[in-house]
């Protein structure tokens, strides 16, 4: 043990260290007859305390191993140790001590941070967009929504389970529900489609769906979909249909009004010039000259 790169330790059941080896003597800058005998606590943060005694608890019964997390002060700085730590037992299954070896993972740990702080700059960053992003399985069951579209949505707790919860019964949502299908089925990108989508406070919004079948294998396992609200568009887009409409419809009232006068002219002039009779004698009587007759 004295060899091993990583620290090792043996402690009491109460918890006191009874060897420490010398790669422990080094992380934490102390010598072994400073450590032999103090005791071997790996919580230093409060916030941590809980889930390592929950840890610990299994040293004492099956399986009699457990893996926990300590952060530690070394000379130079804070050191994240992760412990393997198993109990030795005597022949009436009573625990007599626990050997641990440690392992610094302090990079893994600040790694994951950083990719943390990136994933949470990409987020702001996408949020930042019109497009509001989102997955679901080909189940159609919801595995990612980004804040904005809950917010959108209106959903004050957990969001419901499959996207098509959100789909009210307007005939048009079942031509978008169609081509998701298709995308699907063909592990192909299809065009933009629009929907109609009910809130939590039962008001109806209008987006515009692009989405994207995830791929492996040659078999689609998700769908990659953004969001964009064009409620506002639609509303001004219904408002100049209704004005084409009432803008047609009042042309053709005015070339049928048109038509009529100008069929009344006509049936005007006709009656006063196709008259035949003893009335029109009267009516036009001309005098024609006598060397005429």
């Amino acid at each position: 043990m004295e060899s091993l790169p990583d620290p090792v330790v043996r402690f009491s059941p109460e918890g006191r260290l009874l060897y420490v080896n010398a790669a422990y003597c080094e992380v934490t800058g102390k010598r072994r007859e400073e450590l032999e005998g103090s005791i071997f606590m790996p919580v230093t943060e409060e916030r941590y305390a809980d889930a390592i005694a929950t840890q610990m608890t299994k040293l004492f019964r099956p399986p009699y191993a457990c893996i926990v997390e300590q952060w530690i002060q070394t000379p130079k700085g804070k050191r994240c140790i992760s412990w393997s730590a198993k109990s030795i037992m005597d022949e009436g299954k009573s625990v007599t001590s626990i050997v641990a070896s440690g392992r610094d993972i302090t990079r893994q740990k600040l790694d994951k941070k950083s990719f943390r702080k990136h994933d949470d700059d990409l987020l702001v960053l996408i949020e930042s967009s019109p497009q509001m992003y989102y997955t679901h399985s080909i189940d159609h069951v919801i595995t990612f929504a980004s804040p904005r579209i809950r917010s959108l949505l209106k959903c004050t707790g957990r969001p419901k389970k499959a996207w098509t919860d959100y789909l009210t019964d307007n005939p048009v949502n079942a031509q978008g529900l169609e081509k998701t299908i298709k995308a699907i089925t063909s592990g192909r990108r299809v065009a933009p489609y629009r929907l109609e989508m009910a809130r939590a406070d039962g008001t109806t919004i209008w987006v515009e769906v692009n989405e994207v079948p995830v791929v492996k294998n040659g078999k689609t396992v998700a769908i990659a979909g953004s969001l964009l609200d064009i409620t506002e568009r639609m509303y001004i887009e219904e408002g100049n249909t209704e004005a084409e409409a009432l803008f047609r419809e009042s042309a053709q009232r005015k070339k049928e009004a048109e038509a009529e006068e100008a069929r009344s002219r006509f049936g005007f002039f006709k009656s006063v010039f196709s008259k035949t009779g003893d009335d029109d004698d009267d009516e036009f009587a001309f005098d024609i000259p006598k060397g005429l007759n």
